[in-house]
């Protein structure tokens, strides 16, 4: 199972540093089987309990996988490399479903845009010292936030939601802090959050959002911070219902001093009502990443939270890169104010084929995920045999190890980049890959 390399440690931690020594050395290639928890407990003389924490660790780094009965084995990937990295080379006449990138044809044109941040920015060039968020920008902003019943609050701009989540973060938390995150659920949070020190929690999601009595059992665990995606969940496409919203507001008043950050990077994409957690907590964060609606190379996202929160941030940022472009942000004020995405037509165009190939999986029988957003998910008894029956059949389609720390494994199909007439035969190639396994649930 190991070959001549001998696990060693009494703490967690010191049986997690020595497995990733392993992996490290070369020692304990990708695709090693680790020993069963007991077995490995026993040789080493300690509580099985010790060795389920060192593996939920090295899960955590992303340095293992545990796939149920298969049992934990080393990643495929470098224990720093992030999940964005296990992708899978795509052949010439394979169609590509795996990636995650929005419609270019559904992005608008930024030549006027940019054009008109020039022409803004020399009337009024940016200098040290100016106000880090173009005023019209956090105007617009705000008043699309208040649209949608998010409360009141400033507006900050980041490079990205991720870089929002980022230093939102660390405004509140230290190492060794818990947070609690969606699973599966996005993979740059999923490796940003050991990266940064902190304990990943992860919390069961179904179609409505994260589960409550996981959020519970999270929160009871010494959670410091909840990750919420408000809509187009990925890779679940699951979206926080108004009665799911309900219950975890409900939940969240009896630990005020938690930190809840909802990602809305969908915003722009889906015509389902945004339900957001912001308020019940003293500490909040809503976050509008710019990227799937126009552009993932604009690189802005919009924030707002409470007033200690973006004052931490924005002070955090202020030592480091200072603030995000203004020709940025006026290219982006520009964007908004001439309406440049049909932000309904967007919306039922990804609708259409999203539920067009969960509805025509389901009439062979599999299970497929998809509330909101451009992505699709089936729950599966073996990812990487489904992966690979894929590619053989012409479909190049993204591992659930990407997305997942617990939960139990999947594939994940982005449809913005097909056309109607493609869906019966992918929906006829994902069938006969799971062998008609379906799914009610995603762990």
């Amino acid at each position: 199972m190991l070959g001549e390399y001998r696990i060693t440690g009494r703490r967690a931690s010191e049986i997690a540093a020595s497995v990733e020594a392993g992996v490290g050395s070369g020692a304990l290639p990708p695709g090693t089987v680790l020993p069963p928890m007991r077995e490995l407990a026993g040789v080493l003389g300690v509580n099985p309990n010790t060795v389920a924490a060192a593996y939920r660790t090295l899960r955590e780094r992303g340095v293992i996988e545990t796939d149920g009965r298969r049992g934990s084995r080393v990643r495929a990937r470098p224990a720093s490399a992030p999940r964005d990295e296990l992708r899978i080379a795509v052949p010439a006449g394979v169609r590509d479903i795996a990636a995650g990138n929005p419609d270019v044809r559904l992005l608008p044109a930024l030549d006027a845009a940019l054009a008109g941040a020039a022409r803004r920015y020399a009337q009024a060039p940016t200098l040290y010292g100016d106000d880090p968020v173009a005023p019209e920008l956090a105007r617009l902003a705000r008043a699309d936030l208040d649209a949608d019943g998010v409360p009141a609050g400033p507006v900050a701009v980041t490079s990205g939601a991720l870089d929002g989540v980022e230093r939102v973060l660390i405004a509140h938390l230290r190492p060794g802090d818990g947070v609690a995150l969606e699973d599966p659920g996005w993979g740059g949070v999923l490796d940003l959050v050991p990266a940064l020190g902190l304990r990943a929690l992860p919390v069961a999601v179904d179609d409505d959002g994260p589960v409550p009595e996981a959020v519970a059992r999270a929160l009871e665990a010494g959670a410091r911070a909840l990750i919420v995606t408000a809509r187009a969940q990925n890779p679940t496409g699951a979206a926080v219902s108004g009665a799911r919203a309900a219950e975890l507001r409900a939940l969240l008043a009896g630990y005020p001093d938690v930190l809840v950050i909802s990602d809305d990077h969908a915003h722009g994409i889906v015509d389902v009502p945004l339900h957001t957690l912001g308020g019940v907590t003293r500490h909040w964060a809503v976050i509008r990443s710019t990227a799937k609606a126009y552009g993932p190379d604009l690189r802005l996202a919009v924030l707002t939270g409470d007033a200690v929160t973006l004052d931490r941030l924005r002070g955090r940022q202020r030592l480091g890169a200072g603030w995000v472009s203004r020709l940025l942000q006026y290219a982006m004020v520009e964007l908004l104010s001439s309406g440049a995405v049909d932000r309904v037509a967007v919306a039922r165009s990804y609708g259409q084929r999203r539920d067009g190939l969960v509805g025509a999986l389901a009439e062979y029988g599999v299970r497929a995920h998809g509330r909101s957003g451009m992505n699709v998910w089936v729950p599966v008894a073996d990812e990487t045999a489904v992966v690979t029956r894929m590619m053989g059949a012409g479909w190049a389609v993204a591992p659930g190890s990407r997305f997942r720390v617990e939960a139990g494994p999947g594939v994940r199909m982005t449809v913005s980049s097909l056309s109607p007439s493609e869906v019966p035969g992918l929906a006829a190639a994902v069938a006969a890959a799971v062998r008609l396994v379906g799914g009610g649930r995603f762990g």
